[in-house]
């Protein structure tokens, strides 16, 4: 991953672009700036510069004979932490050097925070395939304070998170003759043994052997072969289990359902729910999270051959289910039902999932927002409240009970999909996964389960926004540690 760094200092570098912090407090601009500069206020006011959040201006600054160069970043009233977030984002972009240094101390804690972890998401930059290196990229971010203890921690805390988010970036981006299920697979080792995470994976061959029919079905198209990975944290201390499922088709072609070319492009995301579960363990231990956390990695490359699974095939989930295969472009379904029901047997106290699962989502709420469903109002609620408080927009939605009735089969126990029917496609997809949900261990009910469908927001197509790159976004990270954060 390229992503800068966060260093500290008690005084800002020469060399280094100097970041002034500006609230604007009813009509008036304060300034942070450090002691001996002059009044700064005049510059500013005649670049017609308002303080807004998020704005910028670069500015020269005279002092002591010599010239200092500035760039002053308004944040608003300093309320808001994600407008703070999304200041931090612009000031990464509007710099256009490799170094700034930003005055700390005189920020509020949450405030400072925010734009430290906005300015540091917002470098992300994928350079794998680059030939040259951008010269003018930000690099590295010194943090000027005078409690070097503090922000140690602080940056600490940033740089995980960031980090997190970037190691799914780096993930979802990597080209697809690259990152075979095999080389996912080995991420998430790598990772699991960085961490002191347990680890397991399942081959083509222990795939089949062990009943999972839902990954081998939609792997065996491909000449590299479907793995599904296990990764346990658990933590001393721990009083809650949270099993995390992912969805990671490295490649969607649609198999024998073939796509058009065109939409076969991008496909490349669709391992972006596997990707994130690796990104939210590596935080979750780097920050000592104090819950259980068992990820369920279904990992497989959905290609066409004549070894390839064929709509009217009858595939057996493992768990004994049995699923008509109508569509083969409805695979994503598929491998996570073998996740979700493996899941559930060991009864955890939530099962969330994570996808890129459905077009239909994209139609419904757009680029940036998740949809959320699931069969548990308070864990759904818990997952959007955690997403707002950091920025990432997700929408609650039903999986009503009538849209099941689009999954019956009449040779299976149901279909992955009712082929042609085109009405309510995310919430069906919804309501397949639930199919495949287990019991609570003392028989109560269902597992609570909540679904995070993720197919827009997983990707950002347009311009990079607030702090948001173009391309993967990591979308989710961050939602999923507040969430443990918070149960912790």
């Amino acid at each position: 991953m390229t992503l800068a760094i966060l260093d500290l200092a008690e005084s800002a570098p020469d060399a280094q672009l100097l970041v002034l912090p500006v609230l604007r407090l009813e009509e008036s601009l304060t300034i942070s700036a450090p002691p001996g500069f002059p009044n700064l206020e005049p510059y500013l006011d005649a670049t017609g510069f308002r303080g807004k959040s998020g704005e910028t201006q670069k500015i020269a600054i005279p002092l002591d004979g010599g010239v200092r160069a500035a760039i002053a970043l308004g944040l608003g009233d300093g309320s808001d932490d994600e407008q703070a977030r999304r200041a931090g984002g612009a000031l990464a972009r509007a710099a256009g050097t490799s170094e700034i240094a930003i005055d700390a101390d005189a920020l509020e804690p949450t405030v400072r925070q925010a734009v430290l972890l906005g300015a540091l998401l917002a470098t992300y930059r994928f350079t794998e395939y680059k030939s040259e290196a951008d010269a003018s990229a930000l690099a590295k971010i010194t943090v000027v304070t005078s409690d070097v203890a503090r922000a140690t921690s602080e940056n600490a805390r940033a740089t995980t998170i960031a980090q997190a988010v970037a190691l799914v970036q780096d993930a979802v981006n990597t080209p697809p003759n690259d990152l075979p299920p095999a080389a996912l697979a080995d991420i998430a080792l790598r990772v699991a043994k960085e961490n002191g995470i347990e680890a397991r994976v399942w081959d083509e061959q222990e795939l089949r052997a062990g009943g999972f029919g839902g990954l081998t079905a939609v792997g065996q198209g491909s000449s590299r072969g479907p793995r599904l990975v296990r990764l346990d944290y658990r933590p001393d201390g721990a009083e809650l289990h949270i099993a995390l499922v992912g969805k990671g088709i490295t490649f969607d072609t649609g198999g024998l359902s073939l796509k058009p070319a065109g939409s076969m492009v991008g496909m490349k995301f669709d391992m972006a729910g596997a990707a994130t579960i690796v990104g939210v363990l590596q935080a979750a231990a780097e920050l000592g999270i104090k819950v259980a956390i068992t990820g369920w990695l279904c990992i497989a490359e959905n290609m066409p051959s004549s070894t390839a699974t064929r709509p009217d095939d009858v595939v057996t989930i493992y768990g004994g289910k049995t699923v008509e295969i109508t569509n083969t472009d409805a695979e994503g379904r598929i491998v996570m039902a073998d996740g979700i029901a493996a899941a559930s047997e060991e009864h955890p106290h939530l099962i969330i999932d994570i996808a890129t699962l459905t077009g239909a989502q994209v139609v419904a709420l757009g680029d940036r927002t998740t949809a959320v469903m699931g069969n548990d109002e308070a864990w759904i609620s818990s997952v959007v409240e955690a997403s707002k408080s950091i920025g990432e927009p997700s929408w609650a939605m039903p999986i009503p009970e009538e849209v099941g009735d689009t999954l019956k089969s009449p040779v299976a126990d149901l279909a992955n999909m009712r082929s042609g029917n085109r009405s309510a496609g995310m919430l069906v997809a919804a309501a397949f996964l639930e199919r495949f949900v287990g019991d609570r261990a003392d028989g109560s009910g269902a597992i609570p389960w909540v679904h995070l469908d993720i197919a827009g927001p997983s990707n950002n197509e347009s311009a990079p926004y607030g702090y948001v790159p173009k391309g993967a976004t990591g979308v989710m990270v961050r939602t999923l540690i507040a969430l443990l954060e918070s149960r912790s």
